[in-house]
């Protein structure tokens, strides 16, 4: 009888990846999940005899070795053994079979090698069958990513666009996202992230091991994600001056990101702010199997030294000082990934706060997480990992100071509810808002609120020797606390090119008469507070009878205002009110100002592999005209990459269309995404949900 010998091998592609719930990635490779069997179809030259002797064997990573688990040494089987690594027979056909390979809940994620080794009359062969990938398997209760819930599971794991929230408490906007996980290349860019971080560098061989929990992957991605020390995918900038990169507010999503960090040789893509970082993250999370959700905290504290308190700092005059290195930001952009917590309490398991932007340093890295969300609640700022950071970005106190130009500096207010506000993230299956503020902590206010403050701050207490808040470490003489109320209410439209109204209310709460002296300044800003440019300033005294209130108007004219605002669209306005002999009142405003609004229309129903026109109408709202016009467009499924539309100058108050052609390429609802951007204006952005019909 002649040797035994493989005379063809099939991946059975389509079957498999349908099975795995990975038909969507465009890879010609074959991508299944852990802990679920797949089917290989083989050919021999001639029926297996009692004789041969087949063994698989599987590997991943640099040196694979069977004690840490990245290599699987499987023998050809007629019965399965279950929760490890088994090849069963499961028809023999005249020399035709199909093999069933299984792999453990628990095997580590990444990019196998198959090869096949056959012993048959006293001769031995081996052939590498190939590569394939392996995922984590939310689908799996035993894996620990598992989600139950059908609806959650799709939104969470294989949705491919987004919404994500900015602005600010009181005028939050939307920004759509394309997390494109299945564009081609993106699953191999995903796992290149892996191999360039600090730790395969370090240690490749218990690397590629620990690749088995998601909790492992989570904290190196949200790591790998920044380019701050390791040549990550992304570099920061909040300067408001984004010369030699790209506007953070441009982009439209990840994909791009993503391919031009590899086409770039893994230099960090510049730039990228915390809603850039946290869509990205998203991408490469969902991309490897991980469920994930972008989490939108408004007026985020930034806590540097670990006293869960914000000190805010102005000068007499009103202009915010840059002194200390707290800060709260307009908003703040993370993710959440869901997985159990093996190194924890089960009470812990479900979402965990990782955060790729780079804000502090966590074991000498850049990195933040993975912090779960119910832990946060309990205020347990003693587990792992950089849980008193996240606790103190929705949880921490706000304390204002005035710093005189002898540098003595007294406290004018302290608040205790004002920071974690409205946190954020899409419905599921829908494009609303769902605020998951009671998730993070108890209502502000509350009882049980102030007792999860005063349980984080003793426990953070042995680790600090420097703890306590500058208030209560430092003598301070005692002020009488200001007799005068103030707040500013805005009066008519917040556009861009339009003049800004607004007047500032005081009211004196006192039963004598006060002469307060205000200092008024308006800055131009970026979202995490950086000051751009001062635009405004004035000042002016007022008498107030008893129980008196006032209003005095204040406007900021387009011309003041338009060639220092970024992006963002920012502007803070301040006020200290001065009253003799008692603490200063500061009044602080934030205003956002919309872009012109930008309209896109589906000219036609949208079917699969059919070219469809799609109209956008946009008005230039200015008494000058806008030039360097460009439209930028993308959406997967829709199209293959992004489309680039160099568009004409527009005249003052020229109304324009244009159109462009897609040709979508799968069937479902799909998100259609531009970027507009001109002289005047930096990032007008508009989404669209599209139907494709097959």
């Amino acid at each position: 009888m002649a040797a035994l010998q493989l005379s063809s091998f099939d991946w059975q592609m389509q079957a498999n990846k349908y099975a795995h719930h990975t038909d969507k990635y465009y890879s010609n490779e074959l991508i299944t999940r852990r802990g679920q069997p797949f089917y290989l179809r083989m050919s021999f030259n001639r029926p297996i005899a009692s004789g041969d002797k087949l063994t698989f064997t599987a590997s991943t990573g640099p040196n694979p070795s069977e004690s840490a688990r990245t290599k699987a040494v499987i023998p050809l089987s007629t019965g399965s053994s279950g929760g490890s690594w088994s090849a069963t027979l499961s028809s023999n056909n005249n020399g035709a079979v199909m093999v069933t390979i299984s792999n453990p809940a628990s095997a580590p994620i990444g990019r196998y090698t198959l090869s096949l080794q056959i012993a048959s009359q006293s001769r031995s062969t081996s052939t590498t069958l190939g590569t394939w990938v392996l995922l984590f398997n939310p689908w799996l209760q035993a894996d620990g990513v598992f989600m139950m819930n059908n609806a959650e599971r799709e939104e969470y794991v294989e949705e491919d666009a987004g919404i994500i929230y900015v602005g600010s408490t009181n005028r939050i906007s939307m920004v759509g996202w394309n997390f494109g996980q299945y564009e081609e290349d993106i699953l191999n860019i995903s796992l290149t992230i892996l191999d360039r971080s600090l730790n395969f560098r370090r240690d490749p061989v218990t690397d590629v091991a620990r690749r088995n929990d998601p909790k492992y992957i989570g904290r190196v991605l949200s790591g790998m994600v920044n380019g701050n020390d390791d040549n990550g995918v992304l570099s920061g900038n909040w300067s408001g001056d984004y010369t030699g990169g790209k506007d953070p507010r441009s982009w439209n999503g990840s994909v791009e990101i993503l391919k031009e960090w590899k086409k770039n040789r893994f230099q960090p893509v510049r730039f990228g702010q915390c809603w850039v970082f946290a869509g990205t993250l998203n991408t490469v999370l969902r991309c490897l199997g991980i469920p994930a959700r972008v989490i939108t905290n408004f007026n985020s504290a930034h806590d540097t030294d670990r006293n869960l308190t914000i000190d805010v700092y102005y000068d007499p005059l009103g202009n915010p000082l840059n002194r200390g290195s707290d800060s709260i930001w307009n908003f703040h952009v993370w993710n959440e990934a869901w997985f159990i917590r093996t190194d924890l309490n089960a009470q812990y398991n479900g979402w965990q706060v990782l955060d790729a932007t780079p804000q502090e340093r966590s074991q000498g890295v850049f990195q933040c997480g993975p912090a779960s969300v119910i832990a946060v609640r309990q205020g347990d700022v003693n587990l792992d990992f950089d849980m008193p950071f996240v606790f103190s970005e929705v949880n921490a106190d706000q304390i204002t100071w005035i710093i005189s130009s002898d540098n003595s500096k007294k406290q004018t207010s302290s608040k205790t509810s004002s920071v974690g506000k409205f946190i954020s993230t899409k419905a599921v299956g829908s494009n609303s808002r769902m605020d998951v503020t009671d998730k993070y902590k108890y209502p502000e206010g509350s009882k049980e609120e102030r007792e999860v403050f005063k349980k984080a701050q003793q426990k953070l207490k042995p680790s600090s020797g420097a703890f306590s808040s500058t208030a209560a470490s430092e003598a301070i003489p005692e002020v009488r606390p200001s007799s005068i109320s103030g707040k500013f209410k805005v009066s008519g439209v917040l556009e861009v090119g339009k003049e800004v109204n607004l007047s500032l209310q005081l009211k004196n709460q006192s039963e004598d008469l006060k002469t307060v002296s205000v200092n008024m300044t308006a800055w131009t800003i970026v979202y995490n507070g950086t000051l751009v440019h001062e635009v405004w300033k004035n000042s002016f005294t007022a008498s107030l009878d008893p129980q008196e209130e006032m209003e005095y108007p204040l406007k900021l004219t387009y011309a003041q205002y338009e060639n220092f605002l970024t992006a963002d669209n920012m502007i803070r306005i301040t006020a200290v009110c001065q009253v003799t002999d008692e603490a200063e009142a500061v009044v602080e405003r934030d205003v956002i100002l919309d872009n012109p609004s930008i309209t896109l229309e589906l000219l036609d129903q949208a079917r699969v592999k059919t070219p469809v026109n799609v109209q956008v109408l946009f008005a230039n709202p200015l008494d000058e005209p806008v030039d360097n016009c460009v439209l930028t467009v993308e959406g997967s499924g829709l199209m293959r990459g992004n489309l680039k539309i160099r568009v004409p100058s527009l005249r003052p108050k020229e109304r324009s269309n244009f159109k462009f052609e897609i040709t979508p390429l799968r069937s479902g609802t799909k998100q259609l995404l531009i970027d507009f951007s001109c002289s005047k204006f930096p990032a007008i952005k508009a989404f669209l949900s599209v139907d494709v019909t097959e």
